[in-house]
């Protein structure tokens, strides 16, 4: 309502160009709800009109300018004073004057620049929005709008395929291999775990896919891990020269591309988790980085990936046999900090300490 001429005297309303048949996205907001935007892609031009209704007939609005922004902004949830703005273009739509009538403005940026992907995670926001202003001397009336943005990469040329030989010594050695280190968001995942050595009494073996969003810098640095899916392999105890196979279906989890340095303000990495639990509830886990990337819709059939490819196995047990300077070693007492890189098999005890043993090779 407004009183003496103040509050809210005018209604604003955003419609954008082919907004019928243009695709949608679902987005997370901060709230844990999800909304259907419309979706743009890096380098569309975002146009439209701006559609601005007196609330009243016969009467007026006086104004200082009109005008439309379109806006990339990250906000840090624990800086939320703060919001850092990588895109902002801004185009007048009125000059300082009377409005008597309900008026429609045109507007269009063109081949406006939206480098990185709209995303909602623990500790940041990055979003894209249209901001309609009627400046006035009291109090303006604005208008936001918000868009979904996804990035779209190219086929990796090269897609090596993550082969590993971890293990503690005398106890367990383990190869495993997924079939490939980048994966687009609808693809599968595929791997073998084969077991060399087996001296430790393990009753179940699981995969899972984890997040981990990177805020802030220096020591004002945030981690925060976030378990996507997880998938039990094995249940029961393994023998040695026992072949595990893996294959895990992306299409159905919520997932972004890796975004990496986003801004200098946040990153945004996944893992694959192998975890090995024994019979006294020890548990041996190893963590490999995969890339995720976000494929166009018209190059999927004209793009396929082949399988799992038999010839990146080896097949014979005397291959796979490790050499005596190669066996894993473990020392007793030995503590180390989990950081990204690290070749080998952890193991967790129930005390809270971790112990970990080098890798073989890759």
């Amino acid at each position: 309502m407004s009183f003496f001429g103040f509050g809210q005297s005018a209604e604003i309303d955003i419609y954008l160009d082919g907004q019928e048949s243009r695709k949608t996205a679902e987005v997370k907001m901060e709230d844990n709800k999800k909304e259907r935007l419309l979706l743009y892609y890096d380098g569309e031009t975002v146009s439209g009109k701006v559609n601005i209704s007196l609330k009243k007939a016969g009467s007026k609005l006086e104004h200082q300018g009109i005008k439309i922004e379109f806006i990339g902004q990250i906000e840090l949830f624990y800086d939320r004073g703060n919001h850092h703005e990588f895109t902002s273009l801004v185009k007048e739509l009125a000059r300082p004057g009377e409005m008597i009538a309900n008026t429609s403005y045109p507007f269009e940026f063109s081949c406006v620049e939206k480098p990185y992907e709209v995303y909602t995670g623990v500790n940041v926001k990055l979003r894209y929005f249209l901001k309609v202003t009627v400046v006035r001397r009291l109090q303006d009336i604005y208008k936001e709008l918000d868009i979904a943005v996804h990035t779209l990469s190219s086929y990796p040329d090269i897609n090596n395929s993550i082969k590993m030989e971890v293990g503690i010594e005398d106890c367990l050695h383990i190869e495993f291999e997924y079939n490939k280190s980048k994966y687009h968001l609808k693809d599968v995942i595929i791997g073998k775990i084969y077991f060399l050595l087996v001296r430790i009494k393990i009753k179940h073996m699981e995969i899972a896919i984890i997040k981990r969003e990177t805020t802030g810098s220096g020591q004002n640095i945030y981690h925060e891990n976030d378990t996507i899916a997880k998938y039990e392999i094995m249940d029961g105890a393994p023998v040695r020269g026992e072949s595990i196979p893996i294959r895990v279906f992306l299409a159905g989890y919520e997932l972004t591309p890796t975004m990496r340095d986003i801004n200098k303000k946040f990153s945004v990495k996944y893992f694959l988790n192998l975890v090995l639990m024994d019979t006294e509830d020890r548990r041996y886990f190893k963590q490999q980085e995969i890339t995720l990337w976000r494929k166009g819709e018209k190059t999927r059939k004209a793009n396929l990936q082949s399988p799992l490819v038999a010839t990146h196995l080896v097949n014979s047990d005397a291959d796979r046999a490790p050499k005596p300077e190669e066996v894993p070693v473990l020392e007793d007492g030995a503590v180390n900090e989990i950081s990204e890189g690290i070749q080998n098999m952890t193991r967790e005890q129930g005390d809270g300490e971790t112990q970990k043993a080098p890798q073989t090779h890759e």
